[in-house]
């Protein structure tokens, strides 16, 4: 039997834009096309995301890229098909009895290559700096609002390490054992009680979602190369492991 059969909702915990579209773009295309409600809570805006060179990159380390990142998300979200979307920290994913807050995102920096780790100055308002269980509280408020029938968000590295993503893992699955929710991570090679699902076929969709976050990476042929030069395969493959 498959982790997927028989699903009716399924809510995605993501760090930043484009996370959604970069890591499980053609799982989320999967889902809608056999009729899954699909909804994503992402945690930030991705205030301190590096800006690909050329007429966007006036953008980098301004107000004005949080607003454009935000569009960015909608216009990629709709390309996959999401049926709703929800920022961590406002209304329904929000504790009771807590003012609404804006979780910003931590930074990073390499450590080695591919691995990422903690910013030196990741500031007072960033998801990092927030106790993990009022992150955790919050995922949890939405958990019980959707009810969905199972979360997926990243594994305990947070995919690559990047601090934003091991925060959301933590209080995700913090938050989906609190809620009797069955938590599934993302894996990117196929390890031990992992169902793998090949996707090719949700390449176009993928392709038009990831065209959508052009502050941070551009998309060539099958590749994405990013702001940092790094180029990668589109992701069309991936695992899940339920917790």
């Amino acid at each position: 039997m498959s982790i997927l059969d028989g699903l009716a909702s399924v809510l995605f915990v993501h760090a930043h834009p484009d996370d959604e579209t970069i890591s499980t773009g053609a799982l989320i295309a999967e889902l809608v096309a056999r009729g899954v409600r699909v909804t994503l809570l992402t945690a930030s805006r991705g205030e301190r995301g590096e800006v690909v060179p050329g007429p966007l990159s006036g953008l980098e380390g301004t107000d004005a890229l949080t607003a454009h990142r935000e569009q960015e998300l909608q216009c990629a979200t709709d390309a996959l098909g999401v049926a709703e979307r929800f920022w961590l920290g406002t209304p329904p994913a929000r504790a009771a009895g807590l003012a609404p807050r804006l979780y910003r995102d931590s930074g990073m920096q390499w450590i080695r290559p591919g691995v990422a780790g903690p910013a030196e100055d990741s500031g007072e308002d960033a998801l990092t700096t927030a106790p993990l269980a009022e992150v955790a509280a919050d995922v949890a408020a939405l958990i019980e609002q959707l009810q969905p029938s199972l979360v997926i968000s990243y594994d305990d590295e947070g995919g690559y390490g990047h601090p934003d993503h091991v925060r959301v893992h933590e209080a995700t699955i913090a938050a989906s054992r609190a809620q009797g929710v069955r938590f599934a991570e993302i894996l990117h090679a196929p390890v031990t009680d992992t169902e793998w699902f090949a996707l090719d076929d949700r390449l176009d969709t993928v392709t038009r979602a990831l065209r959508c976050h052009a502050s941070q990476l551009t998309v060539d042929g099958t590749h994405v190369v990013h702001s940092g030069g790094q180029r990668e395969s589109i992701v069309t493959s991936v695992g899940l492991r339920v917790l």
